[in-house]
């Protein structure tokens, strides 16, 4: 799965301060409720689908052969089984520059991966040409993992069907099960690429941050709010026939700026084409272009 790893978020309260600065006179009567306005928000985040959701990676310890998955947990993009790691206590003394030379992994040379996490314990996947270092940190300690080796999934709703533990097979398998991932090893650290819910570390609701998908949030907080006021009497027909027609078109430029596929998006499907044109036109004509057993001693 594509995802715009550049795309920014801010929190649910910095959005309804934008709505109350536009309904200022709405605002002063008391009628906006933060309460019924975060279901909007959550509507809306679903609506726009999976391509804003946030890319978010842990390491979990394996206990008795079954690990809990993280609360924010939506879709897994892949899973990587650590090796034992090296585990040391850094004292934070101004700015510490590592240099680290990882082990090389061929596996995951096509796996994506981020270099940030947006929770509390910071888990970083670093790369460097065809190498890769998994480092932990939590707290003052900070664990290094230079042996990882790939998982074989069962095929789950809860897994990204581009995701490559789909198609290893080998001895490590697993499975997602009730909100649990079950192993058949005992124990071990389990390196885990999922994408996570919009929230932050304290739980609360987050949202994109662009100038385009920003008004479809606002207009459709807007709309809920002046229904509101119209279910209880109050005359807002026509500010509400307004923010209608303005709601219908930031939703379709939202949808629009959320969908446009990305380069990578574009090079699959270039590629596919060219395989699909190279089976239809050419793949028949291949046996007479091979070469044929032909002594040149014969040859006239």
């Amino acid at each position: 799965m594509n995802f715009n790893y550049t795309l920014k978020y801010r929190t649910f309260e910095s959005l309804l301060e934008d709505v109350r600065i536009d309904l200022k006179s709405i605002t002063t009567e008391g009628t906006i409720d933060p309460a019924q306005l975060i279901k909007v928000a959550m509507r809306v985040n679903y609506d726009l689908g999976m391509r804003i959701y946030m890319t978010k990676e842990r390491v979990l310890d394996i206990e008795k052969g079954k690990v809990r998955l993280p609360e924010d947990f939506y879709v897994m993009n892949f899973a990587l089984l650590c090796g034992k790691g090296v585990t040391r206590v850094v004292n934070p003394q101004g700015t510490t520059i590592q240099d680290v030379v990882p082990t090389y992994r061929p596996w995951i040379d096509a796996a994506p991966c981020t270099n940030e996490s947006n929770l509390g314990d910071t888990v970083c996947l670093n790369k460097c040409g065809n190498t890769f270092q998994l480092i932990q940190t939590i707290g003052i300690t900070q664990r290094e993992f230079s042996y990882m080796e790939p998982i074989s999934f069962k095929n789950s709703q809860f897994i990204d069907c581009d995701c490559p533990n789909l198609a290893y097979r080998g001895n490590n398998a697993a499975y997602i099960k009730d909100g649990w991932i079950y192993f058949n090893v005992d124990d071990g650290h389990v390196y885990l690429n999922y994408q996570g819910t919009l929230q932050d570390d304290d739980g609360e609701l987050l949202i994109p941050d662009h100038p385009m998908i920003n008004e479809y949030y606002e207009y459709a907080m807007k709309k809920r709010i002046l229904e509101n006021m119209v279910m209880d009497g109050a005359n807002v027909s026509n500010q509400l026939q307004l923010v209608m027609s303005e709601y219908r078109t930031a939703r379709n430029y939202a949808l629009s700026i959320v969908n446009t596929p990305n380069f990578s998006e574009m090079q699959k499907v270039w590629a596919m084409n060219r395989k699909a044109m190279y089976s239809r036109y050419y793949d028949m004509f291949k046996s007479y272009f091979q070469p044929t057993n032909f002594d040149i001693n014969n040859a006239v």
